[in-house]
């Protein structure tokens, strides 16, 4: 039969590694979990930064369309302000 000591002994051989396990399993997944959460949010920062960019493509697509179905004569004169609206930007030089 084993004595209070040895009894004691043996329980703090199971439990110490067992606690330090738990100790151990806890925080690697507490880390993983802001880990998770930082991830969540970088990517719902750059879903916000698409919505914007695909706003700005569909306005500008607006006015595309807007200018194809204008009459005949209304796309000329669209064509001549971004004509002269260009000619007013200063040209870099390609040589």
């Amino acid at each position: 039969m084993m004595g209070p000591g040895e009894t004691l002994s043996t329980l703090i051989a199971i439990l110490l590694p067992s606690l330090l396990i738990f100790y151990f399993a806890k925080r690697f997944f507490t880390l993983k979990e802001k880990k998770l959460e930082i991830d969540a949010q970088a990517a719902a920062e750059k879903a916000a930064q698409y919505v914007a960019r695909s706003h700005e493509i569909e306005e500008r697509l607006a006015v595309i369309e807007r200018i194809i179905t204008d009459r005949p004569a209304a796309l000329a004169r669209e064509i001549d302000a971004l004509s002269i609206s260009n000619q007013a930007l200063p040209r870099k030089d390609l040589a």
